[in-house]
């Protein structure tokens, strides 16, 4: 048997996919391929992603790929899954998630703290955005799409003092040694979800249980309670939304933002790990609770 997993065609994404294809021999000893496509989300690089349609447009094509039995499987970035799947899809399994923080890159090694005055830093992120406007009131921010390799290329052809991007990303392509500087989540909340891969399936898939099998539970909790936090406040590439969710001593501590009439507030909440999605909403609600 070998199974198809459906992917971008993005370098990332299919160094993630072959993450999974390794999962899938050494616990089961099934060979896998990748069937690759483009999404409208990687097509239209001119605009940003709310401005036609949010998050969903990296993964329809894969959903298609799997309706069509041309694919058994999709591998997603977590981050840009919704918080609602269509009709007869679900997610399989949460395998590992790599650093959650965002990163700093400067191709002149210079640390963010000691941008000049007015440097003009690089990302398609509201998020990123206006969590950097607190941090750095007088930066400033430069709209930019593509992928990892177009973004670090945009520093030069748009003349940028740097850009933010997903540590993840940037580990798993090698890439570790480009990262100038981190943030602290607490200081710059992370996309929810943001390291986490997905492994998404349809419902009535035959062998289902090949692909739940190589769920990481605690980082389900994790990831869970962090969507349970976006879905609680309908959230999407529209908002500007972060969380991050971390076990500690068998206590789950969960962090997010979120933009209340153009103000950002944070707020974090702590509880038992069993209690994850109630924790997700009782921190929306926090949240609202700031109007």
């Amino acid at each position: 048997m070998t199974l198809k997993l459906a992917t971008r065609k993005s370098k990332l994404a299919q160094v993630q996919t072959e993450y999974v294809m390794e999962l899938l021999e050494k616990k089961h000893g099934i060979k896998s391929e990748k069937v690759l496509t483009d999404t409208l989300g990687d097509r239209r690089l001119d605009v940003t992603l709310d401005k036609i349609g949010g998050k969903g447009l990296f993964i329809k094509e894969l959903e298609v790929l799997m309706i069509e039995r041309l694919a058994d499987a999709a591998v997603h970035s977590m981050k840009d899954m919704p918080y609602e799947l269509p009709e007869g899809f679900e997610i399989a399994a949460t395998p590992c998630r790599e650093d959650v923080r965002d990163a700093f890159v400067s191709l002149k090694g210079v640390k963010f703290k000691d941008l000049k005055i007015g440097a003009r830093v690089g990302t398609s992120s509201k998020r990123r955005a206006t969590q950097l406007k607190i941090l750095r009131p007088d930066i400033d921010i430069v709209p930019i799409r593509g992928n990892v390799q177009t973004r670090i290329e945009k520093i030069e052809k748009e003349n940028l003092d740097g850009i933010i991007l997903a540590a993840a990303g940037l580990k798993r392509l090698g890439m570790e040694n480009i990262i100038t500087d981190y943030f602290d989540p607490n200081d710059m909340v992370p996309a929810v979800a943001q390291g986490a891969l997905a492994i998404e399936i349809a419902k009535n898939l035959d062998n289902k249980e090949v692909f739940t099998s190589l769920n990481d539970e605690n980082v389900r909790i994790c990831v869970d309670a962090e969507r349970s936090f976006m879905k609680a406040l309908k959230g999407d590439c529209h908002s500007t939304i972060g969380a991050y969710a971390k076990i500690c001593d068998r206590k789950l501590k969960v962090i997010g933002v979120y933009e209340v009439n153009e103000k950002l507030v944070k707020r974090k909440v702590e509880g038992n790990i069993e209690d994850n999605i109630k924790l997700g909403e009782e921190l929306a609600k926090l949240i609202l609770e700031d109007r």
